[in-house]
């Protein structure tokens, strides 16, 4: 049995991974963060496949596996790429399977061109902040949800109260879609308000919400997983070039400690990404508790690793000039977003005890 990647994964990590070195490097990152403007980037993704990614082969996709997403993610995550990845190649894609043919052929070729970006608002599976929720009457939705990924995309799918999924169209009567300023400057998010707001239904399954919950974690999982490799290969080279006292610093053997660590805690989040990813399509059955596991671990082993390569830098890893604050940020969103360790934990816990 093969436990490592296939030649066409590699391949395909390759591809992404040459087109951003070229296309998202420090200064593009850089120049995002103060103009906001990422649109280049995204379109020469679409051009290398990403937006069709999941997309079956029938309806002019290339039929990859959520395994194949999660290493694009992972890729992207290593660049801290800001693209509506999540939303428009993942999450909406996998949405529209649920929807009739004609809503599904309105919105999946124009999201598989670039034409259009998809939004994700799914905080409410999550757990809800304070008096911020959604609820739906007669395909009209009312209420607030925070922490949306992309919140001004072209349309935005919805998770209400009732883990039901409503897709809601940017320009709808009585929405609003706000740019929240967070420690991550790399991605778009902020919150949606809806005032009586039409919306097209996904699906009332809850079962159809939840899985998406888990197959974004996942992708965050695998964007942590990148971001946090870079910070680790980053530490290495510094300390292989820096001197005190006319020796590297990678000499040190409490900085040699400090490398070996990181890559310790960090070798074994890459096996549980992928099995994560490929529970999701070909383990149903431990897809949920698994994808728990992995959002919490690999956020913890993250922050572990991104504080720790910023203390082999010394005071330079502090500031703007090696750019490491973006991966560190990008790292402390991904722990955040969708539900931090101890929440997801819990929701853990409560799948082990309901499985029992």
């Amino acid at each position: 049995m093969d436990f490592g990647l296939s030649e066409e994964q590699m391949a395909l990590q390759d591809s992404i991974n040459r087109y951003l070195d070229g296309q998202a490097g420090l200064e593009q990152l850089r120049r995002f963060v103060k103009d906001g403007d990422c649109r280049h980037v995204w379109d020469g993704l679409i051009e290398l496949g990403v937006g069709s990614l999941l997309l079956p082969e029938a309806d002019g996709g290339l039929g990859l596996a959520i395994l194949d997403a999660a290493l694009v993610a992972e890729c992207l995550g290593a660049h801290v790429t800001p693209t509506p990845f999540i939303g428009s190649a993942v999450i909406a894609p996998l949405a529209l399977r649920h929807v009739d043919p004609g809503l599904r052929s309105k919105f999946l070729s124009p999201l598989c061109d670039g034409t259009i970006t998809a939004g994700v608002a799914l905080s409410e599976l999550a757990g809800a902040r304070g008096q911020a929720e959604v609820t739906a009457t007669d395909s009209k939705l009312s209420g607030q949800s925070l922490f949306v990924l992309d919140p001004r995309a072209d349309i935005v799918l919805v998770a209400t109260n009732t883990r039901a999924l409503y897709l809601v169209e940017a320009g709808a009567d009585g929405l609003q879609q706000l740019v929240h300023t967070t420690i991550d400057r790399t991605r778009s998010s902020g919150e949606i308000r809806l005032d009586n707001t039409p919306a097209q239904l996904i699906s009332a399954d809850p079962a159809v919400a939840e899985n998406l919950l888990d197959i974004a974690r996942v992708m965050l999982v695998a964007d942590t997983l990148g971001a946090a490799q870079h910070m680790l290969n980053a530490a290495v080279a510094y300390a292989k070039e820096r001197k005190q006292f006319n020796r590297v610093i990678g000499s040190f053997q409490a900085v040699k400690h400090m490398c070996a660590e990181m890559a310790a805690e960090l070798e074994p989040c890459r096996a549980m990404m992928w099995y994560a990813a490929y529970a999701l399509d070909e383990l149903p059955h431990e897809a949920r508790l698994t994808a728990c596991h992995a959002k919490a671990h690999v956020a913890e082993a993250g922050t572990f690793v991104a504080r720790t390569a910023t203390e082999v830098h010394g005071g330079v890893g502090f500031t703007d000039l090696l750019g490491l604050h973006y991966w560190f940020k990008r790292i402390g969103f991904n722990r955040q977003a969708l539900g931090a360790p101890e929440l997801v934990r819990e929701e853990a816990v409560k799948l082990q005890e309901a499985m029992a």
